[in-house]
């Protein structure tokens, strides 16, 4: 082999050579300093003192941690079935040439280019019990019996930041879907149709199991983004009240960053981070079989 073709072999690995030390510096190393940071009690200045499993038994023993577990899973199946039937509706409603398509796709695309503080801090004036818009719209018509407030209801403050999260998913799930669309073929539509299916049995026969693969995607990243949630609840209520909103990525950070309990919380960031890879792998082994179809 001459030099010339070694050197050309060599060349994409050495182009990988950079990004795979900054990768490994500001991901991964933390990474695995987290892992050992939960096994110390650790405030963040002195120096961790290893205490081993002791963190994982006082987090499986704090109640707090079960509210916040809980809450998580109220936003996954909140996720994966609001904005993933309206986001196929919406898909499948504005698939075709209507007037003002365009425009009704970039305004429920448009939440999305809002930061998640944004949204949290727009919706909070509209949970505000007096002067809020919800309430005051509902005083407006005459059913100001369903004013509430909101944020301060320990039944209802989970819900009325999880519908925040919805309202800024849904476009997002659209746009999956119409891509999605774009790759069913016509023709099978057609062909559908002069078998005499109706629209109803050419969407649950044809169309829906040809997105088959985009659902699996929309589901897991769901998933992932609702183990994520902290931004809404960090801005909206700081999982109040009485830590009925809270989840987990917001214990983590009042025991980390509030309360100076770095050991504590890196030991719930790992516990997160292990939820999450579950469905992670589910993910990636989805994409590995769709690719080996092909």
């Amino acid at each position: 082999m001459t030099r010339e073709k070694r050197l050309s072999q060599l060349t994409p690995y050495l182009f990988l050579i950079l990004p795979l030390i900054i990768y490994l510096i500001w991901v991964i190393g933390p990474m695995f300093y987290t892992f050992y940071l939960s096994l110390t009690n650790w405030d963040g200045v002195s120096t961790p003192d290893f205490i081993g499993l002791r963190n994982y038994q006082r987090l499986f023993k704090d109640p707090v941690f079960y509210i916040s577990l809980k809450n998580n899973l109220k936003w996954i199946l909140s996720f994966i079935t609001i904005p993933v039937v309206a986001g196929l509706a919406l898909a499948m409603a504005l698939n075709r040439s209507i007037p003002g398509a365009k425009a009704f796709k970039a305004s429920f695309y448009s939440p999305l280019v809002l930061s998640l503080v944004v949204c949290g801090l727009i919706w909070g004036w509209m949970y505000q019990p007096a002067n809020g818009l919800i309430n005051a719209t509902l005083r407006a018509v005459g059913l100001g019996a369903l004013a509430r407030g909101w944020l301060s209801d320990k039944n209802l403050v989970m819900w009325a930041i999880i519908a925040v999260g919805i309202w800024r998913q849904v476009g997002y799930v659209m746009v999956l879907y119409l891509a999605g669309l774009q790759g069913v073929d016509p023709g099978l539509i057609d062909a559908s149709k002069v078998d005499g299916c109706s629209g109803w049995l050419t969407f649950r026969h044809v169309i829906f199991p040809l997105l088959t693969p985009v659902t699996v995607i929309v589901v897991v990243i769901s998933i992932i983004d609702s183990l994520r949630a902290f931004d809404l609840v960090s801005v909206m209520t700081r999982g109040g009240p009485y830590n009925s909103s809270s989840v987990l990525a917001n214990f983590m950070y009042i025991q980390a960053f509030n309360n100076y309990k770095m050991g504590y919380g890196a030991a719930i960031s790992v516990v997160l981070f292990l939820i999450s890879l579950v469905f992670i792998f589910i993910y990636l082994w989805r994409v590995l079989q769709t690719e080996m179809e092909y």
